[in-house]
């Protein structure tokens, strides 16, 4: 089969190389999935388990890339719950060889159904910002309807769903960024904006939550905004910063069938819309990864069309 992989930390992006490999083999309760869509996070290549297996043991050369939506070709010893040629999406195991890729092998818990009326580009830049915004909002920071949020990043893969899922929820919505993504953001929900760059984050007042995307001042300043009993919750890595009388709650996303089908059910009735910024084939992946030919929001490999 055809796929990506990555052998140097150092290079980076340009690192990264089209190849040929043998095509997986399903373990136990795994899957082989076809990949038709994947997507792919541009901070994979900091990320420990692209280069090394659980026990810190190199794995390299390594295919990243952990979104997926394909047809199962194949079932694993004891796998249940799939079956083949059945539309799937989801998150692949950090630590395992990923979706930039004609093929995986995947364990059927971390993945759903894809219903037929939602398109396999869709369904694979669902599973990390849906599921960091759903986990992040509804999980750990517990929200209600009636609190007040701020959105970092609103206008991003990641950040647009928080925006769009906290409307849902019943919160007022303060979104961040750059000027220049003000009104991407009121687009998706957002009540309100802070540019970054040249208003006062201090100037919003006291929220319940906010959900920070940035890290290091900006999470500092944050810290200062929750109110008692309030939560920041970030994605962003362990950090000393703390509100003063809230909670601070770091944490990585993980696989859930169930959300999954919670997050896809209102993309299709229209609650939630995915951010797509570009859609390219596997051939072009690697040139589309370089950081000068990114756009906003997500990018999309068409590995199957």
């Amino acid at each position: 089969m055809k796929a990506i992989v990555v052998t140097d930390l150092a290079a980076g992006t340009a690192g990264m190389k089209l190849v040929e490999r043998p095509a997986p083999q399903p373990s136990i309760n795994d899957v082989v999935v076809q990949i038709h869509a994947a997507g792919f996070v541009n901070t994979e290549l900091d990320w420990p388990s692209t280069w090394t297996d659980r026990l810190d043991r190199d794995r390299t050369p390594s295919i990243p890339g952990h979104e997926l939506a394909g047809v199962v070709t194949a079932l694993g010893y004891g796998t249940t719950g799939l079956s083949v040629g059945q539309r799937v999406f989801g998150l692949s195991d950090w630590s395992r060889d990923g979706t930039l890729a004609e093929y995986a092998a995947i364990e059927a818990r971390n993945l759903a159904p894809l219903p037929g009326d939602v398109d396999f580009a869709t369904g694979a830049s669902l599973p990390i910002s849906g599921l960091t915004a759903w986990q992040g909002l509804v999980v750990h920071g517990q929200l209600r309807a009636g609190q007040a949020v701020v959105a970092h990043g609103a206008a991003g893969a990641v950040g647009s769903m928080v925006t769009q899922l906290a409307r849902e929820l019943g919160a007022y919505v303060i979104g961040t960024g750059r000027g220049a993504d003000r009104q991407a953001a009121l687009d998706f929900g957002a009540n309100e904006f802070v540019d970054l760059d040249n208003e006062r984050l201090e100037d919003v007042g006291e929220v319940d939550l906010v959900f920070d995307l940035i890290g290091g001042d900006i999470a500092a300043r944050s810290a200062r905004l929750v109110r008692a009993g309030g939560t920041l919750v970030s994605i962003v890595g362990p950090s000393d910063v703390r509100p003063k009388e809230g909670l601070a709650i770091d944490f990585v996303v993980e696989a859930d069938r169930a959300q999954l089908t919670e997050i896809v059910q209102r993309v299709r009735d229209g609650r939630l819309r995915t951010n797509i910024g570009m859609v390219v084939p596997l051939e072009e992946a690697v040139v589309a990864f370089n950081p000068t030919k990114r756009r906003p929001g997500k990018t999309v490999i068409c590995v199957h069309p």
